[in-house]
């Protein structure tokens, strides 16, 4: 499926700001599966320094510096990718919970995509006693890993309601998990909470969801929003897989991946410091139009 993603995020400040300086990572690293081209970024006003890295994590980081009085801060991105099917079906040879966390424990490898760097917990994802009690009967020792984490991320997608007043960004993933409330963050940071318990390699990636229409309704502008999944790692032959906890299946040609990281706080679109007084209002405009099958 190849989609045309447009992403804009406008902020006001309250007074007028002297120095700003901030962090994007709106642009999608390389990641099996899907292929990006024409990438394109822009900031007003410009920016009197802006670089772009790759971090320790599968993460493109964008770093801007604006000097200059300002009160409004505009930023836009655009891209067209190509996403192609992810295989939907559990495999013959799912390996079980506890294989997995042993396979993930004797590798060597250190590198961003390495499931060692996913398996304990991080800033906005600690272990979690309560959330392994609850998720324990579906992630016993002996039971296929995927299929099992599947299970897992229906669970959540019945019990939990998606309540976008319930949280914030910083909302510890304890208070969403007794609230049973939140939105993709939230459901995101449960399950990977839950997985990592059974020391099941997983991460946070960010990214965009296509969205449907109701039958018979035109398709809305920018009413799309960045999402969130998990991706489990299932051994070195399957390797990573998208489980989406908000919808309750495998991630497939509607997920568009931008990165990945220990939790949110790893892949946020936006954050930074600013110098001046008073609050800002941000506000966040997304269209992924699906240009062809």
């Amino acid at each position: 499926m190849i989609y045309e993603v447009s992403h804009t995020t406008h902020v006001e400040y309250e007074a007028q700001v002297q120095l700003a300086r901030f962090n994007l990572r709106l642009e999608p690293v390389s990641w099996p599966g899907q292929a990006v081209r024409n990438f394109v970024l822009s900031v007003d006003p410009a920016p009197a320094s802006i670089f772009t890295r790759q971090t320790g994590y599968p993460v493109n980081v964008t770093r801007a510096v604006i000097d200059e009085p300002l009160y409004e801060l505009s930023i836009k991105s655009s891209f067209t990718v190509n996403v192609g099917e992810e295989m939907l079906d559990m495999p013959p040879a799912d390996l079980p919970v506890a294989d997995v966390a042993r396979r993930a424990l004797a590798l060597e490898d250190v590198s961003g995509t390495s499931p060692c760097s996913y398996l304990y917990s991080s800033p906005l994802i600690p272990l979690s006693v309560e959330i392994g009690q609850w998720a324990g009967d579906l992630l016993r020792r002996d039971v296929p890993a995927l299929e099992s984490a599947l299970a897992l991320a229906r669970r959540i997608q019945q019990d939990f309601a998606y309540d976008a007043d319930a949280t914030e960004t910083d909302t510890p993933v304890a208070q969403a998990f007794v609230m049973r409330r939140g939105v993709c963050q939230d459901f995101t940071h449960v399950l990977i909470s839950a997985l990592r318990w059974f020391g099941l390699p997983a991460a946070y990636a960010s990214g965009y969801l296509r969205t449907l229409p109701p039958p018979g309704q035109p398709r809305l502008v920018g009413v799309d929003a960045m999402h969130a999944w998990a991706m489990l790692w299932c051994g070195p032959q399957r390797g990573w897989v998208g489980i989406d906890p908000t919808n309750g299946c495998m991630t497939g040609s509607d997920h568009i991946f931008v990165a990945l990281g220990r939790d949110y706080s790893d892949v946020a679109p936006i954050d930074g410091v600013f110098i001046g007084e008073g609050t800002q209002r941000l506000t966040t405009s997304v269209d992924v139009i699906p240009l062809a099958v």
